[in-house]
């Protein structure tokens, strides 16, 4: 991997992005064949998070892909507040357990991964490589790629209707604006990374009974227009010096 991403940022980026999307959808068609939710799924991710902050780490670029606080004071951020409501989506028609003690806690493990992951990847290695070439088009990379790489749910055994997955796409994609927009103004991941997480791991506790297609729009609707707006809010109200000191 040192010599990839010697020779190339991007290509390292791509390489990880695919390790990550045919590693996991292999182990959670595994952990289905098993009849045990994320039971080969957390041990592939967990050790694929420890490999790459290892790896990150180990190389001294803790700062360059985020993985440090944000100088920038959080009243600047309206204190992360807008946050709350994608981090609360998964809880608004209803909580209940969905799978066993032993299954939930795979499964939290399992999204806790997949948050720091996800946006190591996408946020940190994609973005940062593409940068180089044009602000604009790397944030739109990002968060495209990031958005419509949750079509993969409609094809591997989740479950998840049609509707339900464009719709997380549409708002999966103005996440991925939103936290991009963080990292590129604050100079830290771990907001992303900790809201990403949170609601990855709440979505085992959500009342899926409770949903219709009606609701899955309205929610998409309403994730979508607080992350663009949120997004659009920080690039008028963050300091412009510590936007340009980042680059």
């Amino acid at each position: 991997m040192q010599k990839l991403y010697q020779k190339s940022e991007l290509g390292f980026a791509l390489a990880w992005i695919g390790v990550y999307v045919a590693g996991t959808s292999l182990a959670d068609r595994l952990s289905e064949m098993a009849g045990t939710e994320k039971v080969f799924s957390f041990p592939f991710l967990l050790l694929l998070s420890l490999l790459t902050l290892g790896w990150v780490r180990k190389n001294n670029l803790l700062r360059k892909y985020g993985l440090c606080p944000t100088e920038i004071p959080p009243v600047k951020f309206m204190y992360y507040l807008p946050l709350l409501v994608p981090v609360t989506c998964n809880f608004w028609y209803g909580v209940r357990m969905n799978l066993s003690p032993a299954e939930t806690a795979l499964y939290v493990g399992s999204m806790l991964c997949v948050g720091f992951l996800e946006e190591l990847i996408f946020r940190g290695f994609l973005f940062r490589a593409m940068c180089r070439d044009g602000m604009l088009s790397a944030i739109v990379v990002s968060s495209v790629t990031f958005g419509f790489g949750h079509i993969v749910n409609l094809l591997n055994g989740s479950g998840m209707g049609l509707i339900a997955n464009l719709c997380q796409v549409c708002y999966a994609t103005a996440a991925g604006f939103l936290f991009v927009i963080l990292f590129y103004r604050g100079g830290s991941l771990l907001p992303c990374i900790v809201v990403h997480s949170a609601i990855n791991a709440a979505s085992v506790f959500a009342d899926e009974a409770g949903r219709t297609a009606k609701t899955e729009i309205v929610t998409a609707m309403i994730l979508t227009a607080v992350s663009i707006l949120y997004a659009l809010a920080l690039l008028k109200t963050l300091p412009r010096a510590a936007k340009e000191e980042r680059i």
